[in-house]
């Protein structure tokens, strides 16, 4: 008898997650806490740990594959189960009585073809795109399940299995096929010289949760125009004392959370999230913080953003970008997030209309702050330092009036920031 270790759930509303690597092999012996895989889902990349110590009986889920939390992974036999084992010749087995065999053998065999018919959505998808005929298709996994890499192997190969002209009448596992890839959209490959690039793990998982915030909350988007004009003094004259004393360097950022985090308590509804039958309103203040790499998107959380000064964001911000570029964030770092706050404007951009990170109500890009010729209210016109900061809501929680109020906030809090009302520390 052999204990089931399965896919836990590795952070709030997380369904699922893909073994990306195995770290042990059947007949290792682990101690408890000791790391089986490497398991990667849409909020973070993490380890599974064995919860017993024993020796690795049988890996269930192969690399590539995406499980449902709670489904099995691997099978492992215990320390108390291997010593409660009984030694060879101690007890006779009873002989099964042949009339049984036959109706097991026949259940064997409908559930290997069940099993084969069982297609994640990884492979639903290579297929789609490459037109190959899954039902032609020899797979490795257990029970004959087709792997991700057996795709990957026919493609190689260069003999593709395509797909046959559907007739009226589909095979069982044709037809569970069609339905399960009714839904991806077939691209025409053009002519000419191409190159196919692997859809990595992590840039699956932005595009399922994108499509997803997409077709789930109704986007408005609203824009405003701020004057930061004494921001950058202000940060412009003591960035340097504060890079030597801190170790870091001071951006603009923790200013504009912080002013992100004074709007949110002067307007709650903002830090909410859509339930179905109703709208929960969070009391903490968390705010997400997006984090590129050259391909891949992370969003780690600023815990109790609302009791920090500044120069605490500026640390909990720069500990969290290089978690991301060391691929060091654990799961807790990416987790329990209320409000995205987007930096856009360090790679230029001006305006944008971004996606909001569900299952939040609200997102807030920071857009590029540059010099422009502006009416003062004397009629005189001077070059200022103008930023344009943009907010995508989600229209089942959230309003124009309650949002526009909120911009407004921010932009009356950036505007009037001066050394003497803005303390860092």
């Amino acid at each position: 008898m052999a204990t089931e270790i399965t896919m836990p759930q590795l952070g709030e509303s997380v369904t699922e997650g893909t073994i990306t690597k195995w770290l042990v092999k059947p007949g290792d012996k682990v101690n408890k806490y000791d790391p089986l895989a490497e398991v990667m889902t849409d909020k973070v990349n993490a380890e599974i740990p064995s919860s017993f110590s024993g020796t690795i009986k049988e890996l269930i889920a192969q690399e590539d594959q995406t499980l449902g939390v709670g489904e099995v992974i691997c099978t492992l036999v215990t320390e108390a189960e291997g010593q409660a084992a009984p030694t060879a010749g101690t007890t006779e087995p009873e002989k099964a009585e042949p009339a049984a065999e036959a109706p097991l053998h026949a259940s064997t065999s409908q559930d290997e073809s069940e099993n084969k018919r069982r297609y994640s959505p990884a492979v639903m998808r290579l297929a789609q795109e490459n037109n190959i005929d899954l039902e032609q298709v020899q797979g490795s996994g257990r029970g004959g399940r087709i792997t991700r890499k057996d795709l990957l192997a026919v493609i190689a190969s260069g003999h593709l299995l395509e797909q046959k002209e559907a007739t009226s009448t589909l095979a069982p596992a044709a037809a569970e096929v069609q339905r399960q890839t009714a839904a991806v959209k077939t691209v025409s490959v053009p002519s000419g010289k191409v190159e196919e690039i692997p859809v990595s793990g992590v840039r699956r998982a932005i595009a399922n949760n994108m499509v997803k915030s997409k077709q789930e909350a109704p986007h408005a988007w609203m824009m405003i125009e701020v004057d930061v004009t004494e921001l950058v003094r202000y940060r412009n004259k003591i960035k340097e004392q504060f890079s030597k004393k801190e170790g870091i360097k001071l951006t603009f950022l923790p200013f504009f959370v912080k002013a992100v985090v004074d709007a949110l308590k002067e307007y709650p509804e903002i830090n909410s999230m859509w339930a179905g039958e109703k709208i929960i309103r969070h009391r903490d203040i968390h705010i997400s913080l997006a984090v590129a790499t050259e391909t891949e998107l992370y969003v780690p959380v600023i815990k109790h953003a609302d009791e920090k000064s500044i120069k605490g964001l500026a640390k909990e911000m720069d500990s969290l970008v290089q978690k991301v570029r060391t691929k060091s964030l654990k799961q807790e770092d990416m987790t329990g997030g209320t409000f995205t706050v987007n930096n856009t404007g360090s790679f230029g951009s001006i305006q944008s209309q971004p996606i909001i990170n569900q299952p939040q109500a609200a997102i807030l890009s920071v857009e590029a702050i540059v010099k422009r010729p502006v009416v003062l209210e004397n009629d005189a016109i001077a070059v200022r330092h103008m930023v344009n900061l943009c907010m995508s809501l989600d229209h089942r929680v959230l309003d124009g009036l309650i949002c526009g109020k909120f911009l407004g906030h921010i932009k009356n809090t950036l505007e009037n920031i001066r050394e003497e009302n803005t303390p860092i520390y």
